[in-house]
This record gives structure tokens, C-alpha cells and sequence, in this order.
């Protein structure tokens, strides 16, 4: 019974994993996958050829990207196409922005305490060579 509760609990951590933004853009055939589908929507094996790997391989990286709501699937006739939806991007678009502008901030503190510097260097070096 223990070893059912653990395992029911690490799948579902797992799942709930996958269904984070930030996991499907850490693997770089996802990412691929999403540049793809930005430029038109594929369907199934269209994306396979794209890949050296099995065609389940590429279905199982979809289905974590349709999880996470980065692709949409609809269906026309017997074939299944994929569709990107970016606005899950967003997310990480905020979270990239906070730390550019740590980042800037820290950056442009630098510059001005390398600007306050650069005077003193230049006496200093001035009375080294006298």
C-alpha cells in the first residue's frame, strides 16, 4: 500500500511537472518542435521528419507541449495538426523581464563606480610617470 502512495505521488509530481511552461522550453527538440509549428501548422509526421527519433518520441514531446498549453491539436479528417499557442510564453517573458532589469540595474551601478574610478586613474598614472 506504501509503495502505491509513493508511486501515485511521484507520477504525480511528475505530471504536474510537465505541465509547467518553463520544462517544455528546457528541452531543446520541444523548443525546435514550437519554432516549427510557429511558422505553420504541421500535422504529426510532418514534425517527425524533422527529427532523428521515433515518431512516438515526437509525441510524447508534443503531448507535454499541448500539457503545458504551448500547442494545440485539431484534427482535420484523419490527420492530426498542431498549432502553436504562445500565450502561455508570456510566463516566462515576466520572469525573464525581473531579471533584466536586476541585471541592467547592476550593470549600470558598475558603469558609474567604473566612471568614478576612471579619474583617479588617470592622476595616479599621471604621477607615476613624473
Amino acid at each position: 500500500m506504501l509503495a502505491y502512495i509513493f508511486a501515485s505521488t511521484y507520477l504525480h509530481i511528475v505530471m504536474e511537472t510537465r505541465r509547467d511552461v518553463f520544462q517544455a522550453i528546457a528541452d531543446p527538440t520541444r523548443r525546435e518542435i514550437i519554432d516549427l509549428v510557429a511558422r505553420e501548422s504541421l500535422n504529426l509526421n510532418a514534425i517527425a521528419e524533422n527529427f532523428d527519433m521515433s515518431r512516438q518520441a515526437i509525441s510524447l514531446h508534443i503531448r507535454i507541449l499541448e500539457e503545458c498549453g504551448l500547442v494545440s491539436i485539431k484534427k482535420q479528417g484523419r490527420e492530426r495538426f498542431c498549432q502553436v499557442q504562445l500565450k502561455q510564453l508570456a510566463e516566462v517573458s515576466d520572469w525573464i523581464e525581473k531579471y533584466r532589469q536586476f541585471w541592467e540595474g547592476r550593470l549600470d551601478a558598475i558603469e558609474g563606480l567604473l566612471k568614478e574610478m576612471n579619474p583617479k586613474r588617470k592622476q595616479s598614472s599621471k604621477r607615476k610617470n613624473r
